[in-house]
């Protein structure tokens, strides 16, 4: 009997797709970011109104083009890979179905398909095309210091969640509905504006309490806005710089891996 020619079939368009160190692999990866590229300006195009009139066909034959070549890189992706599960929900699978969906959405909500500029998203595939394994490893470890921080940053959060509660309503209480504050969640909303620096403007206190108020809000602001990039600073000094593998994982197609990784740090699969 012949063997079974499936395996080998899968094999060779795993390597193209998923490979980009060999000639078709970086061939196909430059190819479908030129059509990445493509797409998103099509979609910023058909947001402006002149050029929508004019090229509004045009660019909807071109927008269905790049659809359904994106489909079927998508569905042969999910086809080659061991485990197709790992892939779907992975970062890059996410990415590649975003890519997709908006089009045939757009048949059932109106507007939809300007959720195609998602597909901005793919083109952090630059990084492993052209080798920039360096950025992988920086990327990496600013991941661990956002990591490490998470704790931190979340009770920092929760902080200044109760600080805008109780400035709120002390300014909710000073000023009134009479003058602009008319409710306990609009005054939290100015406390927010005042304490990240933003100053919408639109709700401004009378009095001179709440001009007081005001005054601290603003300093507050000034005072906690270094806290957060401090926690992330100290973390990212901690978090020596990692060595990443351009191994890319045959069953779940998972990269970034350390150097001297033998196993797939997603799925558990050998390299």
């Amino acid at each position: 009997m012949r063997p079974d020619p499936k395996p080998a079939w899968r094999s060779k368009v795993y390597e193209i797709i998923f490979e980009a160190d060999t000639f078709e692999g970086k061939l196909f990866d430059v190819i479908l970011l030129i059509a990445i590229a493509g797409s998103i300006i099509i979609v910023l195009l058909e947001s402006v109104h002149g050029i929508r009139v004019r090229i509004g066909e045009t660019s909807r034959m071109i927008e269905w083009t790049f659809t359904i070549l994106f489909t079927l890189e998508y569905i042969l992706r999910t086809i080659v890979v061991k485990r197709s599960r790992d892939y779907i929900f992975s970062f890059y699978g996410i990415v590649d179905f975003i890519a997709i969906i908006p089009t045939y959405l757009a048949f059932v909500f109106v507007g939809a398909q300007s959720l195609m500029i998602f597909r901005a998203l793919r083109l952090l595939r630059i990084f492993r095309v052209f080798k920039m394994g360096r950025y992988i490893s920086e990327a990496k470890a600013l991941a661990y210091a956002l990591q490490a921080s998470f704790r931190k940053i979340l009770v920092f959060f929760a902080t200044v969640l109760v600080m805008v509660l109780i400035l709120g309503s002390i300014m909710y209480l000073i000023e009134g509905e009479e003058r602009g504050f008319s409710s306990i969640p609009l005054s939290i909303y100015w406390a927010i504006v005042t304490l990240t620096t933003v100053g919408y403007g639109d709700i401004i206190p009378i009095t001179v309490a709440g001009k007081m108020i005001a005054n601290f809000t603003m300093l507050l602001g000034y005072a906690i806005i270094a806290v957060p990039t401090g926690i992330v600073t100290v973390e990212m000094a901690r978090t020596r710089t990692i060595k990443v593998s351009r191994k890319v994982c045959d069953s779940c197609s998972a990269a970034g891996h350390d150097i001297n990784a033998r196993y797939c740090k997603h799925c558990g699969e050998a390299l």
